[in-house]
């Protein structure tokens, strides 16, 4: 009997194995086609892939980020984080992509590549970057998570949300919304505040003149800046905040910092010239943005020998600005000269086409080379679709239609400003109001110009000052470091034209308040002081005109002139 006892015993466990057994293999059946269908969906995203290309020591600030996964990835997943701060997308998604083949059930990381791809202080994303996030945030939802993560979630979420229906700066002020009540949740938790004060800066509409998110933004960061002052986040959007003419005093410290907190990334190196531009620090902007091409050069070498990144584009278009302030002429052309000779540049985008139209227009504008500016052409730009970018061309043909009115081809600038209004009306029906407005403020300047043109000082000054007006109502885009003309100095440069030096003074004053340092704005003042027998301050004038120019190899007239008044009344 004991014999069959044990023979049934031993049948038992050994059916108990085989349940056991095929047990776990329904589970891995089911875990298989769990990974196989999240395999499936991961290759339909075109996620970027590769060895990270870390120029220099890789040197990014230092972050640590609460809601990072397993801890065998958490060095990955913060160095992530930190060139994410400092926009360097293309290998921060690759980064986070990394994370998700070694930890694929870490939702954060598909959060990462979903804010990798969200560029909110830049243009709209396309459809496709849209489609792509909203599959990404698909996926995350159903993996297993902290509350803290499903709610950073949920809120990048908003953005992706609707987006056929809903419009990008409705999405924007959700995503603020959604981060703001995380922000009231988790006050002490420092990347939370940092993602919150982007987002409330990104949410900013150009036209409030209050920059009431801007200062909140601001404020937040900070303070945490005292805390955390190696964190790129926190100096980034520090700069980002007070990139204004009336705030940039506010950032002058951090945008000194910034560069040395991230010194691999050439997006850190370059983000200071936004706050030296508003200050009219012009050697300090020509210093940091000689470092970012440098360091833009040495990351498009490393992916794609022979190219260049828009990252050194957009540093040259500072550059060149720079350059012209402090009558550097020879310089500046030495710029344009090496945007031409470029034979591929990735990525083709609005950075690209922005500094591409400026450049041109700004060297002949600048220097009131007329005849040149009255020639302007697009350059060639290898895979630039210039019809995808009607603000940016508008900039180039603004320039030529002032060009073309000061040679007297009025007729040429008929045909200038039938194109502008062409940009305009383009712009209104993608609903880019922003836009659509900085080419009004061209139209009414090329407008004002040629009635004072055909004689009807009246009418032109009345158009030019309603230019100014809707000039000094809206911000800049972060794209630019400044007007091809400011309107206000257009309107100077006019009354002075009109025999109207004491007003044309009163013009270029509040021109240089709001755009400290700009040659032509020094130079106008002087003239109108002079013209208007007011010798103090046309003295004065003169005399920061060659202090500005005083370390630069410039041969501009306007110096000699200055010189030639001085000799006499020093």
């Amino acid at each position: 009997m004991r014999i069959f006892e044990n023979i049934k015993i031993y049948e038992m466990k050994e059916l108990k194995k085989q349940n056991v057994a095929f047990g776990l293999l329904i589970l891995l059946f089911f875990l298989g086609c769990k990974n196989n269908k999240q395999n499936t969906e991961l290759a339909s995203l075109n996620l970027l892939r590769g060895e990270l290309q870390l120029c220099g020591n890789g040197q990014f600030g230092d972050v640590s980020f609460s809601e990072s996964c397993s801890y065998e990835t958490r060095k990955t997943f913060n160095l992530a984080i930190s060139l994410l701060h400092s926009f360097e997308y293309i290998e921060a998604e690759k980064a986070f992509v990394q994370v998700i083949d070694e930890d694929p059930d870490c939702a954060m990381a598909y959060w990462g590549v979903a804010m990798s791809i969200y560029h909110g202080l830049w243009a709209p994303p396309e459809p496709s970057v849209l489609k792509k996030g909203v599959k990404l945030l698909a996926i995350a939802e159903k993996l297993p998570k902290s509350k803290k993560a499903e709610q950073y979630i949920h809120a990048i979420g908003d953005f992706y949300k609707d987006w056929e229906t809903v419009d990008n700066q409705t999405r924007k002020e959700l995503y603020s919304q959604k981060m703001g009540e995380m922000f009231n949740d988790y006050m002490d938790d420092t990347e939370v505040a940092i993602f919150y004060a982007l987002a409330l800066r990104a949410s900013a509409i150009p036209t409030d003149k209050s920059y009431s998110k801007q200062r909140a933004a601001g404020k937040i960061l900070q303070d945490l800046f005292q805390e955390e002052p190696n964190h790129p986040g926190i100096a980034h959007y520090i700069i980002h905040s007070y990139d204004y003419p009336e705030l940039a005093e506010l950032g002058l410290s951090t945008a000194r910092r910034y560069a040395d907190i991230a010194p691999n990334s050439a997006h850190a190196q370059h983000m200071p010239s936004h706050i030296f531009t508003r200050l009219g620090l012009w050697n300090e902007s020509i210093s940091t943005n000689i470092n970012s091409a440098s360091s833009a050069v040495c990351y498009a070498e490393s992916i794609a020998p022979g190219s260049h990144w828009d990252e050194e584009v957009h540093a040259m278009g500072y550059l060149v600005y720079a350059y012209l302030q402090i009558g550097e002429n020879e310089k500046a052309n030495e710029q344009y000269a090496y945007l031409k000779s470029f034979e591929k540049i990735f990525p083709p985008n609005f950075k690209i086409a922005y500094t591409a139209a400026a450049i041109p227009a700004r060297i002949a504008v600048e220097n009131k080379n007329w005849e040149a500016a009255s020639l302007l052409e697009l350059p060639q730009i290898p895979g630039m679709e210039w019809e995808k970018f009607p603000w940016q061309q508008s900039l180039l043909h603004f320039a030529k239609a002032l060009g073309s009115i000061h040679v007297n081809n009025l007729i040429e600038a008929e045909n200038q400003l039938t194109l502008l209004k062409s940009f305009r009306e383009e712009l209104k029906d993608l609903n880019d109001s922003y836009k659509a407005n900085q080419v009004a403020i061209q139209i009414e300047t090329i407008e004002a110009w040629v009635e004072f043109k055909n004689g009807d000082v009246k009418r032109a000054l009345s158009l030019m000052r309603n230019a100014a007006e809707m000039e000094s109502m809206t911000s800049k885009h972060p794209v630019t470091p400044g007007e091809i003309l400011p309107a206000d100095e257009l309107l100077a440069d006019m009354l002075l034209k009109a025999n109207k030096p004491i007003e044309a003074l009163d013009a270029y004053e509040l021109n240089l308040k709001r755009r400290p340092n700009r040659f032509n704005g020094i130079y106008g003042a002087a003239l109108a002081a002079k013209e208007s027998s007011n010798n103090e301050k046309a003295i004065f004038y003169f005399e920061s005109l060659l202090d500005l120019t005083k370390d630069s190899n410039s041969d501009r007239p306007e110096i000699r002139e200055a010189k030639e008044f001085l000799q006499p009344n020093s």
